[in-house]
């Protein structure tokens, strides 16, 4: 039972750890909205997290037996970080230092409000994960109180 909570708990901070990467993420991208000229030349190019599924081979318990494949539960980890290959935003702005010939200025393919709603799942996702750390730690609490 021990190792079944630890488990839960090991999945919560895999969780956590998943979304606090997205959360850095999606700041960068918020602070790099208007950085038109970036060390490899030309806009910034917005940037997403993708997951990936981590199997734990360790039991769980009996309960939830039914709802994993053989006592299998997956775990979570930020892969990689990819770009966002959507076009840049063009703006006409003849006296930008990075405008075209026409006047043109190549802006960062980052929607402030998408950003905003990222972060905001990203928060909710990392508050569960919390949530769900805390109940464990209740039951494991609990766990000891009964065998004493």
């Amino acid at each position: 039972m021990a190792n079944d909570l630890l488990t839960s708990m090991h999945i919560s901070a895999a969780g956590m750890t998943a979304q606090r990467t997205r959360m850095d993420v999606v700041a960068e991208n918020i602070a790099n909205a208007e950085s038109t000229h970036t060390a490899e030349g030309g806009p910034y190019r917005r940037r997403q997290v993708v997951f990936q599924t981590v199997n734990q081979r360790q039991k769980f318990s009996n309960i939830f037996q039914s709802s994993f494949q053989n006592g299998r539960h997956d775990s979570v980890r930020a892969a990689f970080i990819a770009e966002d290959k959507r076009p840049f935003r063009e703006v006409y702005d003849p006296a930008h230092p990075d405008a075209d010939a026409r006047g043109i200025v190549k802006m960062p393919n980052v929607n402030p409000v998408e950003e905003m709603v990222d972060m905001n799942a990203a928060a909710r996702s990392f508050e569960a994960n919390v949530t769900t750390m805390q109940a464990s730690k209740r039951m494991f609490l609990k766990s000891l109180e009964l065998l004493r």
